[in-house]
């Protein structure tokens, strides 16, 4: 049951929480595989998005017995993360004024294999020809190396561009293949990208953050809605909507999805995993790019 649903979260569209509700219930049939069995943290926003929300990863004493959770080991202890297994976990997750949801790329109960490497396009300015250039430029990067990728919108400024794993290897190694690719497009494009941090040293260019791919770290769930106005959905397309231009970051939206789902259903749903094996012979032969160790 979803406790005050006429309360608006996105107040320049009405969007209430029910209407909220309503959205990822339909969803669920298409984004529960994607998040399935992953630590998931909540970005919540008790009084709506134009009120300061906040992040949570420890699920909080009261919750229901029957919501399945994890104990993940950290630095001074463990945090309880919860798992959605099914539509009801889901909903009791909306339920406490979770707008987004962030997951982990790894699942239980192999949480230090992931089976997902992540590259997130991340602009300082609105140059959406340069951003796809370099979302089409790194997809071909990859299929260098003998990787097929999958993309999405970020529902914000990117886009996140996935190459799913078949979990064989542990995220150190994960970690250090992506840090090579994003290593190897920037030095293609040092025009245009950079790997730097601080927001301060990017000079207007595109950061390539490929530290989605560190134990702990997470990402916007395929098909989370984003706290912003219009409630943008980051949403998987396919990778001729971004080439034509069809797809940008923020195209799909929560009122919008219920077409686009009857048009052009998940564009994910034919997903394969992929060794990272021989990528990494590749990036040693062709590049000289061995792993750092």
């Amino acid at each position: 049951m979803i406790t005050h649903p006429e309360k608006v979260l996105f107040p320049d569209d009405g969007i209430t929480k029910g209407e909220l509700a309503a959205y990822y219930e339909a969803i669920a049939p298409m984004m529960l595989p994607h998040i399935r069995a992953r630590p998931v943290m909540m970005e919540r926003y008790h009084r709506g998005i134009d009120t300061k929300g906040f992040f949570q990863k420890n699920v909080a004493k009261g919750s229901p017995p029957w919501l399945e959770r994890v104990e993940v080991p950290k630095k001074d202890g463990t945090v309880r993360a919860p798992l959605v297994s099914d539509t009801r976990s889901l909903l009791w997750l909306v339920n406490q004024n979770s707008i987004a949801l962030h997951v982990w790329t790894s699942r239980v109960p192999n949480l230090y294999y992931p089976d997902l490497c992540v590259f997130d396009l991340d602009p300082m300015e609105d140059e959406p020809e340069v951003l796809r250039a370099t979302a089409l430029t790194l997809r071909d990067l990859l299929l260098e190396l003998g990787l097929e990728s999958w993309v999405k919108t970020t529902g914000s400024k990117g886009f996140h561009i996935v190459v799913p794993l078949d979990g064989k290897h542990h995220f150190g190694e994960v970690g250090k293949f992506g840090d090579a690719v994003g290593k190897l497009l920037v030095e293609r494009d040092p025009e245009h990208l950079t790997l730097e941090f601080s927001k301060a040293d990017r000079a207007g260019r595109i950061y390539v953050d490929t530290g989605r791919n560190g134990y702990g770290a997470t990402f916007a769930a395929p098909f989370a809605v984003r706290p912003k106005p219009g409630a943008p959905i980051s949403a998987p397309c396919t990778w001729e909507e971004v080439a034509r231009g069809d797809a940008q970051p923020r195209t799909f939206t929560l009122r919008s999805m219920t077409k686009r789902v009857h048009d052009v259903g998940d564009p994910w749903s034919q997903m394969r995993v992929q060794s990272l094996a021989r990528a990494i012979d590749e990036l040693h032969r062709s590049y000289s790019r061995p792993l750092a160790p």
